[in-house]
């Protein structure tokens, strides 16, 4: 995949060869508008996702790149623009809905339950699956990705390393079964050879069919981040009214 996106003052530029389809296109944000309170956190911003992609938002603190994944989730209300994800517009559905449809979020922070397990943890993102077979070969898909979870299936979450703690937030995200994966910052405060290992391993879940959407302060780097991950995918800097510049 050879899709590049430069970002330059006049907004960002896309040099793209292959052929393009609407039905390509999982997720599409367009002149998206979000404020706290007199606070604008989003002002415009546009960008699509195309099935297969991991595409990267990048910015400052308060760029609005967080705010952009909530917005998605439906978990801050929107003032202006439109979400559709696969053809649904997002806008007048609940934040439990979305997950429903196969969107999985992993905030920053990681959100996990300190007080819990691993497997408790995981256990709790299997709500809305039915079929036990299903939940079953998760559990082993996830184990297979992190085997240090597996090591610690019984240990409070509370006690996992940093590094550990964001292995479980992806692992979480994974129970759900989404099509479309939002990863809010998941190199925050992690050591390169961890960063490494979770880009590598987001790698393995995006060539497996899962979409990705992330955000990060910066581009991932040449010492953290595997090639594929370098190489293939695009870059989207919010804020500001025009897509692509920091405001």
């Amino acid at each position: 995949m050879d899709d590049r996106r430069q970002t330059t003052d006049h907004g960002p530029q896309t040099t793209d060869h292959r052929p393009q389809t609407t039905d390509d296109v999982v997720l599409s944000v367009q002149d998206l508008h979000v404020s706290y309170g007199v606070i604008r956190a989003l002002k415009g911003i546009s960008f699509e996702v195309r099935r297969g992609e991991i595409v990267t938002l990048i910015g400052a603190n308060g760029a609005g790149k967080s705010t952009t994944l909530r917005a998605i989730s439906r978990l801050v209300p929107i003032q202006q623009g439109s979400i559709l994800f696969e053809g649904v517009d997002l806008r007048a559905i609940p934040p439990h809905e979305v997950t429903a449809m196969g969107i999985s979020h992993v905030p920053e922070g990681r959100g996990i339950f300190a007080n819990l397990t691993v497997q408790e943890n995981l256990k709790l993102a299997t709500w809305g699956r039915k079929d036990p077979k299903e939940i079953q070969q998760a559990y082993e898909r996830v184990f297979s990705l992190f085997p240090r979870l597996a090591e610690r299936r019984n240990q409070l979450a509370g006690t996992l390393s940093g590094g550990e703690q964001q292995m479980l937030a992806v692992g979480r995200a994974l129970m759900r079964g989404g099509r479309l994966m939002l990863l809010d910052e998941p190199s925050m405060g992690l050591a390169p050879v961890l960063v490494r290992e979770i880009f590598d391993v987001l790698r393995e879940i995006n060539a497996a069919g899962t979409t990705i959407l992330l955000v990060e302060q910066n581009a991932p780097g040449a010492e953290t981040c595997p090639p594929g991950l370098r190489s293939g995918d695009r870059h989207h800097r919010p804020g500001g009214h025009v897509p692509g510049t920091d405001g």
